[in-house]
């Protein structure tokens, strides 16, 4: 696992909103910049440091392979000097509850930054022309340090899991010049949750269903037929989604919990004790009943996912 630092100031809202990072391939005069080609360095699971306005706001963890794609239409006016095609990483990004000021820190930061490529001025300023940047290990321990917990929490709850099926789908998606652009890549946002996908989702349910919570920044959208067994029009049904609290999601994606079509819970007899002491899940917990739409969805899930 390798620690990423990304400055965001233009582009903040639409990428940790949007679940990736992009940027183009070269300079506006051409010339290759060392803080794009970053972008292909990357791999599932790496983290990034999100930078913007001078704090540390937000942790990701890369989701997915590096990819050509066009700039994000979300973007508006921002980079107009930027060429239309570019490098797209997927990132599951968490807002961080305590953001940190880098530039209060230099006392024990400074010695850590790294000799070339460094993100950050020594006395705590952003290095202007970095996109993303690889962090030495001494930094991101004094970093994680100062997070106070907040990082290693955002790892844990983020943890991509290999899924080859999953991945080759998203590159026959990418590469079928039959299905328009957009369609493209909101069927591939909808693999991580985001996009048109969640939006769906999130107008059919209120909130996690366990939990209760229903704060949207600690919900996941999860599919309840995996995304990689829906065909395109099941990849974005909301119908065929919940919003669940990330350790909910865990457990209902691979297949410790179901529910049935009244609501009620199903414990799956291989998750531990101790997991389901720990958070609190009872085998006689019920939420409300599901739609009709959704019991289709559900249906498939017992049969396929759940453990039994």
């Amino acid at each position: 696992m390798n620690y990423w630092w990304v400055n965001q100031n233009q582009t903040y809202v639409h990428e940790v909103g949007g679940g990736y990072l992009w940027s183009p391939k070269v300079n506006a005069n051409g010339r290759r910049n060392r803080f794009y080609d970053s972008m292909t360095e990357t791999a599932p699971g790496d983290v990034v440091l999100s930078f913007c306005d001078t704090y540390i706001k937000a942790v990701g963890v890369v989701t997915g392979v590096c990819q050509s794609a066009p700039k994000p239409t979300e973007f508006g006016t921002t980079g107009n000097y930027w060429a239309n095609e570019g490098w797209y990483l997927p990132v599951r990004f968490t807002e961080l509850n305590r953001p940190i000021r880098p530039k209060d820190h230099m006392v024990t930061l400074a010695a850590t930054l790294p000799d070339k490529y460094s993100p950050l001025q020594g006395n705590g300023n952003g290095n202007q022309g970095v996109y993303l940047a690889p962090v030495p290990e001494t930094m991101a321990a004094e970093l994680s340090r100062l997070l106070n917990g907040q990082l290693e929490s955002v790892i844990i709850t983020s943890a991509v899991d290999v899924d080859p099926e999953a991945d080759a789908a998203e590159k026959a998606i990418r590469d079928d010049t039959a299905i328009p652009l957009t369609e493209r890549e909101q069927l591939v946002k909808a693999r991580v949750g985001q996009g048109l996908y969640r939006s769906r989702v999130e107008m059919l349910e209120a909130g996690c269903r366990l939990t209760g919570v229903t704060d949207r920044r600690f919900l996941r959208a999860s599919h309840i037929k995996p995304w990689s067994k829906s065909d395109s029009r099941e990849k974005l049904d909301g119908n065929n989604g919940l919003l669940l609290a990330p350790h909910i999601d865990h457990l209902f994606d691979k297949g410790f919990i179901s529910f049935a079509d009244d609501g009620c819970l199903m414990l799956s007899r291989a998750l531990p004790q101790s997991v389901q002491v720990a958070w609190g899940l009872m085998p006689e917990a019920k939420t409300t009943p599901f739609s009709a739409r959704q019991a289709l969805y559900l249906a498939y899930h017992r049969e396929n996912v759940f453990l039994g």
